[in-house]
């Protein structure tokens, strides 16, 4: 299917049921054919990965510097790929990671002394430890594992681009204005776990437009050989794709706490997904159906699976006698596994508690923090890196990394979220209501804490709402484009418009590639970028 034929009709849940719809038309209008070559499907989303890959790869170890949250995540990961839990690390450690010494560690008389307390869970720590086993311990290190995950994610938006346009070109296109996001590309080159919790919230999100899928392709089968009388419908099965949706937002919650908003958001979607899906039939009692035949399971998948992730998250802190509020001796002074297995449990959730104490207690001014209503227009972008050398053939250089967004995308991304809102109430389409709730997952929270906690945060803390923003540009440059029986000069039009922003997207990251990627630049070429007095 081309990109003019966008957006297809198969959303629009009939009013009163297809009794007069074929079998045919009721399995196209519920899981409408996807684009014709399967091979393009997969080479286009790869080539468009494999270039965000190099851009992200390039002058990866560049700058050789612990940047900004850096030094905390590097020597945490360290410590748990040596010993499974985090340690305290001896003064200067910095400076002996990037001088090449691995042992940075304090030694102690006491196993407890040694214990760090540390406030977010350990996966995505797990996952730079690794790049840092492969590599060594320094900042290609220790960037690795972001890199990589940051290039995946283009893959894996552009698929799911794809799947919910039925247009290789769209998601295509997804997956290259991802790959041009300043955000996104610093974020991808810093060992921080922001990016871990954008990937896994993605890919659940991805796994769930998939469950989607298959679980209507299912009622348009059994449509075909239902029974008259039917008030529920059939069960669907073990839903695999929806317990992979709650296995990576597991792996979300268990990189940072801040997953289970889209935990949350995503368990509901899922769920009105049935109820449409049901209704679509002709169900006579499609909610009740959905809630005898779905929702139990959706509960599990979705709910009870993202929390024992998490816990398995910890099992480097329960089989080790070296982590924060361990009480290893108590555990195991009472001679049986359940007596073990109940004292960790009650040591760990005290663990969190105090987690939690910290988070809404974390209210300390940064000179780099933003509130969440800032985000959107780009008004507080953190400085992760800056000095001024004097090797640029100028009076006066500049070197640094600045984690801003490209304004082309974010500020289209605003207009574009703006046009999901008007699409949405009037056609009910699934694609704008589901950025739209992903949106609002990411975004709307943090406006609690910071009216009501007053909490330190920033710009960075937005990157998983950046692949739903760039869906909701995706989804109205299809809209300006039309469908295939649409007048060819509205196609024309809306297709100059689409590539337009596109190439204005293209220039505005090259233009800030300079203060995003650490090139030394003469200070006039980066005072040039800033685009805001708020910049600096």
């Amino acid at each position: 299917m081309a990109v003019t034929d966008f957006p297809y009709q198969a959303f629009e849940e009939p009013d009163q049921g297809p009794s007069t719809a074929s079998q045919v038309s009721l399995r196209d209008r519920l899981v409408p054919p996807m684009p014709g070559s399967v091979w393009w499907g997969w080479i286009g989303p790869i080539v468009v990965a494999v270039f965000g890959a190099v851009l992200r790869f390039t002058r990866l170890g560049t700058p050789h510097s612990v940047v900004f949250d850096e030094t905390y995540y590097a020597k945490d990961a360290w410590a748990i790929a040596k010993y499974g839990v985090e340690r305290q690390f001896v003064d200067g450690a910095d400076k002996l990671m990037l001088s090449g010494d691995t042992d940075i560690f304090k030694t102690c008389q006491a196993v407890e002394q040694c214990a760090n307390y540390v406030v977010h869970p350990p996966l995505g720590k797990w996952l730079i430890g690794l790049g840092e086993l492969i590599f060594g311990l320094d900042p290609f290190g220790w960037r690795f594992a972001t890199a990589l995950i940051g290039s995946l994610s283009i893959l894996i938006l552009a698929r799911v681009a794809r799947r919910m346009t039925r247009s290789t070109l769209l998601g295509c296109l997804a997956g290259f204005l991802l790959s041009l996001d300043g955000l996104h590309f610093v974020l991808s080159r810093t060992a921080l776990l922001d990016i871990f919790v954008m990937f896994w919230v993605l890919t659940g999100f991805a796994c769930l437009v998939v469950d989607r899928d298959r679980m209507r392709e299912r009622l348009a089968v059994w449509y075909e050989s239902r029974e008259d009388g039917e008030e529920f419908g059939p069960r669907l099965g073990l839903r695999p794709w929806r317990l992979a949706a709650g296995l990576c937002l597991g792996a979300a919650l268990a990189s940072k706490w801040t997953a289970v908003f889209f935990i949350i958001g995503f368990l509901l979607l899922t769920i009105f997904w049935d109820f449409g899906a049901r209704r679509a039939v002709g169900l006579r009692r499609p909610y009740a159906g959905s809630f005898v035949r779905d929702v139990p399971l959706a509960a599990g998948w979705m709910a009870v699976v993202p929390g024992l992730v998490y816990i398995l998250s910890f099992t480097g802190w329960f089989v080790s006698d070296k982590g924060y509020g361990r009480d290893w001796a108590e555990a195991t002074s009472g001679g049986n596994p359940f007596y073990f297995v109940y004292k960790s449990l009650v040591s760990w959730f005290t663990y969190q508690s105090q987690v939690l104490g910290f988070h809404k207690g974390l209210d300390a001014t940064h000179p780099y923090q933003s509130q969440p209503w800032q985000w959107p227009l780009l008004l507080r972008p953190v400085a992760f890196f800056y000095e001024s050398p004097t090797n640029c053939g100028a009076s006066s250089c500049s070197w640094a990394v600045l984690g801003t967004g490209t304004p082309v995308i974010w500020f289209g991304a605003v207009a574009a979220l703006i046009a999901m809102i008007a699409w949405y109430v009037s056609t009910r389409d699934w694609r704008a209501g589901a950025v739209l709730l992903a949106y609002a997952a990411g975004w709307l929270p943090w406006f609690y804490f910071a009216i009501f906690n007053h909490r330190t945060m920033f710009l960075f803390y937005a990157l998983p709402m950046v692949p739903f923003m760039v869906l909701a540009i995706v989804l109205a440059c299809g809209l300006m484009i039309g469908r295939g029986d649409a007048r060819p000069a509205r196609r024309v039009v809306g297709t100059v418009f689409a590539g337009g922003f596109v190439l204005l997207a293209l220039v505005n990251f090259w233009w800030l590639y300079p203060i995003l990627s650490a090139q030394i630049v003469p200070y006039d070429v980066w005072h040039a970028r800033m685009l805001f007095p708020s910049w600096i």
